[in-house]
């Protein structure tokens, strides 16, 4: 059972800071890229942040300058560091994951279940 759980979300006012992680566990041998969407209510879901394996990284136009992904020392953790918030980014944060597992050759896409960013004063 592959699992992606994210934590670090909760409420915090204009201007503020969280960081969310999100950790991967399950019988996985690889991890590729890892990344973060965010959904908004009545949105679709939208790509925050994309880190690659080899530490490659890409941010939406929106969050560019606020906002930083990393990877954690274990290979299958990621990070989501998010300065000088906004009340638009107001969403369900999840964390993504291209995992190869135990007894494959190939990369699959995993989804977390998602964690609350709230903005507001």
């Amino acid at each position: 059972q592959v699992q992606l759980v994210e934590s670090g979300g909760g409420l915090v006012q204009p201007g503020g800071s969280l960081r969310l992680s999100c950790a991967a566990s399950g019988s996985i041998t690889r991890v590729n890229s890892m990344r973060w969407y965010r959904q908004a209510p009545g949105k679709e879901r939208e790509l925050v942040a994309h880190i690659t394996s080899s530490g490659g990284t890409y941010y939406a136009g929106s969050v560019k300058g606020r906002f930083t992904v990393s990877r954690g020392t274990a290979e299958n953790t990621v990070h989501l560091q998010m300065d000088s918030l906004e009340s638009e980014d107001t969403a369900v944060y999840y964390c993504n994951a291209d995992l190869r597992l135990r007894g494959t050759t190939w990369y699959d896409t995993y989804w977390g279940q998602g964690t609350q960013v709230t903005v507001s004063s």
